[in-house]
């Protein structure tokens, strides 16, 4: 019960995710985003193993933002018409700048929330595998984007020793910035280099074990659609449905 998104097929996950952040984009009261981003929360609570560590980490730029969209849009909008809630120097905040305000914080939260969820529960290389069987992802494509993904700890750790090398020769100088984004080219170019012939080989050794490129039926990794994400894809668009109705009842 508590992996239950994770466990989710990435690929309903994702139709699910896009249709919520399209249907949340056409709502403009506060009360919508926050109800959304509430349960968003709820879910998360009971249907994920999330670490909120990190959750909390990533999510902090995007709190800020939220407070940056609230204080920017109710110190420099237009004149809004309604009731005068409060003045802030010469500047009055009326009641349709603060719903204003509170609805693109809101947008924000709830956004960020549900694009960390689906971030945070989902394996990327599954994802990739059911956007090929369940979407039609080209296989070109999709494997493209695998060995990129399986190359960037591998770039990492050669940045790390081409720097290391160059330490021993005495050619790294890191007196100050500017000249160590200088040096920067020095490590990037060898690196860059060895990616390249790395990418050679791995494409040679797929040509020879017969990958055309073209679309099949049989999958030795199969990513199915089982009964618990359509169960799960309801309770989204029955989250999705009650945030929207929010908006009629509530002022």
């Amino acid at each position: 019960m508590r992996a239950s998104l994770h466990r989710m097929n990435p690929s309903v996950k994702f139709v699910i995710v896009m249709i919520c952040m399209l249907s949340l984009a056409f709502f403009f009261d506060p009360w919508t985003p926050l109800v959304f981003w509430f349960s968003i929360m709820v879910m998360q609570i009971f249907l994920s193993n999330i670490s909120w560590k990190n959750w909390t980490l990533l999510m902090l730029p995007f709190v800020i933002a939220a407070f940056g969209y609230l204080w920017t849009t109710l110190l420099f909008a237009e004149s809004g018409t309604g009731t005068v809630l409060w003045s802030i120097g010469s500047v009055d905040i009326t009641e349709s700048q603060l719903n204003h305000a509170l609805s693109l914080s809101f947008r924000v939260l709830a956004f960020s929330s549900l694009s960390l969820l689906f971030a945070l529960t989902t394996d990327p290389i599954i994802f990739i595998r059911s956007l090929m069987q369940q979407l039609k992802l080209s296989p070109k494509i999709a494997y493209g984007i695998m060995v990129g993904y399986q190359f960037l700890p591998l770039l990492k750790d050669e940045f790390i020793q081409v720097q290391q090398v160059q330490k021993l020769r005495g050619l790294s100088d890191d007196s100050n910035v500017f000249k160590r984004l200088i040096g920067l080219r020095r490590v990037l170019i060898p690196m860059l280099s060895g990616a390249v012939r790395k990418a050679e080989r791995v494409a040679f050794a797929m040509e020879a074990r017969g990958f055309t490129g073209e679309p099949r039926k049989v999958f030795y990794h199969e990513v199915p659609i089982e009964k618990k994400d359509f169960i799960l894809a309801f309770l989204f668009i029955c989250v999705l449905l009650i945030s929207c109705s929010t908006s009629m009842w509530l002022p």
